[in-house]
C-alpha cells in the first residue's frame, strides 16, 4: 500500500472508534475496498483471489507485487481500524476472508469463539524461520490458530536533550518535574498495564485489590500529564517538543529517531509489554490453498525483510533479520538482548475483568 503513513496502532483497543475516511491509501499491486464495500464482495470472489483483512499500510507493497507474480493470484485487501471491528465484521458473517492480521489477545477470543481454523504447519514449512521467542506464545499454545506477522513493544518516547538524562523506569511518567509535559496513551489495556509495570504486577491481572491500586496510582498521576492521546498525536507533539515524554509504541518511534537524534524510545523497567499481530485463516475462507500459500510466502526470509524495512516494526521471522536495513538493525530496543526480553509481558484475554479495565479507565479520565 501507498499514501499516508497511518501507525496500525493509532485506534484504540477498547472502544473500536475511528473510521478510514480521509487516510488517502491508493491501491499499489492490489484493489483495495474498505470495509463497507466487503459486503458487495462476500462469497469470495475469483477463485485465484486472496482477500486479505489488514490494518492500513501494514504490508510492503513489493510483498504483494512478489506474490501475485509468484502465484497469479490477486491480492484485494479489506481494512479494518481495531481489532473489535474486526471481530465483529466476522461474528455478523462477514465471510469472504482469506487472511486476517489480529493481535496476541484477539487471537485468543476469537479462538474461543471458533471463528478461527486450526493451522496444519505441515502446509507451512517456513514455520522453521519463526524465532523461539514468538512461538507458542500464552495466547495461543502450539500456534494453533496464529503465525506471527510483526511485533513491537509498548515504552516512553522522549526527547533526550530537554529532558537532560536517560530515562530507564516508569517512574519518569510519574515524575513532578515533568509536570504538563508527559501524555499517556488513550487505551485502556496500555495505560493501566504502564500502572501495573510501575508496581511490578501482572498486566493481565484480575486482581480487585492490585487493579484499584492500579487505579489509584493513574489518579495521582493525571494532574501531570497534558494529556491521554492515541500514539500518533503523542508522538508528534513530541517530535515538535509540545511533549517531554510520551507512553507510546516502539515502531512509532523508529519513525522519528532517524530524522531527529535528541528522540529516544526506552524500554522501561521494571517491566513492559511486547505486542504481537499474527497471520490468521478465518474459519470457513474460500481460498484456503491461497491462504496456506500466502503464509508460508511471508516467512521467506526476504519478504520477511521486506515487511520489516517497510513498517520498521520487529519480525518475529529470525531469518528475516540479516536482510533487514542495517539502520534498523543498529537499533538497540529493535531486536532487544534476551535480558531485556525476559522482562516483557504478553497481553492476553482477560475475559469478564475487561468490564472492569474499561471501568477503572473511565473512572481514572473522569477524575
Amino acid at each position: 500500500m501507498t499514501g499516508k503513513r497511518i501507525s496500525r496502532r493509532s485506534f484504540l483497543r477498547l472502544s473500536g472508534a475511528g473510521a478510514l475516511a480521509g487516510l488517502g491509501v491508493a491501491a499499489t499491486g492490489c484493489t483495495v475496498n474498505t470495509t463497507a464495500q466487503q459486503g458487495e464482495s462476500k462469497g469470495g470472489g475469483s477463485k485465484n483471489q486472496l482477500n486479505l483483512y489488514n490494518w492500513t499500510d501494514y504490508i510492503a507493497p513489493s510483498n504483494i507485487k512478489d506474490f501475485e507474480k509468484k502465484t497469479g493470484a490477486r491480492v484485494v485487501q479489506d481494512f479494518y481500524t481495531s481489532n473489535e471491528e474486526m471481530l465483529a465484521k466476522l461474528q455478523a458473517g462477514g465471510t469472504g476472508y482469506d487472511i486476517i492480521v489480529p493481535s496476541d489477545y484477539m487471537v485468543q477470543i476469537m479462538a474461543k469463539s471458533k471463528l478461527l481454523e486450526e493451522l496444519d504447519h505441515s502446509r507451512i514449512p517456513n514455520f522453521k524461520n519463526i524465532g523461539k521467542d514468538f512461538r507458542s506464545l500464552p495466547f495461543d499454545p502450539g500456534n494453533r490458530h496464529s503465525i506471527p506477522w510483526q511485533w513491537g513493544t509498548t515504552g516512553i518516547f522522549y526527547n533526550r536533550r530537554k529532558v537532560g538524562k536517560k530515562i530507564e523506569s516508569w517512574d519518569a511518567m510519574w515524575d513532578p518535574g515533568f509536570k504538563g509535559k508527559i501524555a499517556m496513551l488513550d487505551d485502556a489495556r496500555e495505560l493501566i498495564a504502564a500502572a501495573l509495570e510501575h508496581l511490578g504486577y501482572s498486566i493481565n491481572t484480575k486482581d480487585k485489590s492490585k487493579l484499584e491500586e492500579a487505579k489509584q496510582l493513574l489518579i495521582k498521576q493525571k494532574p501531570l500529564l497534558k494529556g491521554y492521546f492515541a500514539d500518533t498525536d503523542s508522538d508528534q507533539m513530541v517530535a515538535k517538543g509540545d511533549l517531554l515524554l510520551a507512553q507510546n509504541y516502539s515502531g512509532n518511534a523508529m519513525l522519528y529517531i532517524f530524522k531527529n537524534r535528541d528522540l529516544e524510545y526506552v524500554i522501561p523497567g521494571p517491566s513492559s509489554d511486547r505486542w504481537t499481530d499474527n497471520m490468521c485463516i478465518p474459519k470457513g475462507a474460500p481460498h484456503l490453498d491461497l491462504a496456506y500459500e500466502f503464509i508460508n510466502f511471508m516467512l521467506s526470509p526476504e519478504q520477511g525483510a521486506a515487511l520489516t524495512n517497510y513498517t520498521m516494526y520487529g519480525t518475529p521471522n529470525h531469518a528475516a533479520i540479516p536482510l533487514v536495513k542495517k539502520k534498523i538493525r543498529q537499533v538497540p530496543w529493535w531486536n532487544p538482548p534476551e535480558s531485556v526480553m525476559k522482562r516483557l509481558q504478553v497481553m492476553q484475554d482477560v475475559g469478564e475483568a475487561t468490564r472492569l479495565y474499561e471501568r477503572i479507565f473511565t473512572e481514572v479520565k473522569s477524575a
